[in-house]
C-alpha cells in the first residue's frame, strides 16, 4: 500500500525504464518508449554502419534496430544470447535499441542525479544525461536522441 509520502515522491520524479548493456545498468525516459519486445527477427541492412543491427517489422512498420553494445564500443553479444528490443520514437520514426536485458520502470528524481563522472568513457559521456546511484550501482541515464545519432551526428 502506498503512503501519501511515497505517492508524492513518485509524482515528483521522472519515470525511467531500466536496462542492462554488458552488465552496466542504464535508464531511458519512459515517455519515449513505445514498446518492449523479446527476441525479434532482424534483417541486416547492407552498407549500414556497424551500430545498425538491421531492421525489424513491428505491426507493419519498419523499425531500425541499433545495437547498444556496438554503439557504446562494448564487446559483441554472445551468439546464443538474444537481445531485448526497446522501441522508441524519435522525430516521428521508430527505432529499436537492442539491450541485453530490460528491468523495471523506476522513478528517478532530478535532484538525486549527478553529472557524468570525469572517468566515464568518452563514448558513454557523449550519450549520457547523467548518473544515479541506485541499489549500490551506478545507473547511467541515456540521452536517446544522442544514442540514435549515428554517423555524423556524434
Amino acid at each position: 500500500m502506498r503512503t501519501q509520502a511515497t505517492h508524492s515522491a513518485i509524482a515528483d520524479a521522472d519515470l525511467f525504464l531500466t536496462l542492462a548493456v554488458a552488465g552496466q545498468a542504464c535508464g531511458v525516459p519512459v515517455l519515449v518508449v513505445r514498446d518492449v519486445l523479446g527476441p525479434q527477427t532482424i534483417t541486416r541492412i547492407p552498407l549500414a554502419p556497424p551500430e545498425v543491427a538491421g531492421s525489424l517489422n513491428l505491426r507493419g512498420r519498419i523499425v531500425t534496430a541499433v545495437d547498444l553494445r556496438r554503439r557504446l564500443g562494448l564487446p559483441i553479444r554472445e551468439p546464443d544470447r538474444q537481445p531485448m528490443s526497446i522501441v522508441v520514437e524519435m522525430a516521428g520514426e521508430l527505432y529499436s535499441m537492442l539491450a541485453d536485458s530490460v528491468g523495471e520502470v523506476v522513478p528517478l528524481r532530478e535532484e538525486d542525479s549527478a553529472s557524468n563522472p570525469p572517468t566515464l568513457d568518452a563514448v558513454w559521456r557523449d550519450v549520457s544525461r547523467g548518473v544515479h546511484r541506485r541499489d549500490g550501482q551506478l545507473l547511467i541515464v541515456l540521452d536517446v536522441e544522442r544514442v540514435l545519432a549515428i554517423g555524423g551526428g556524434r
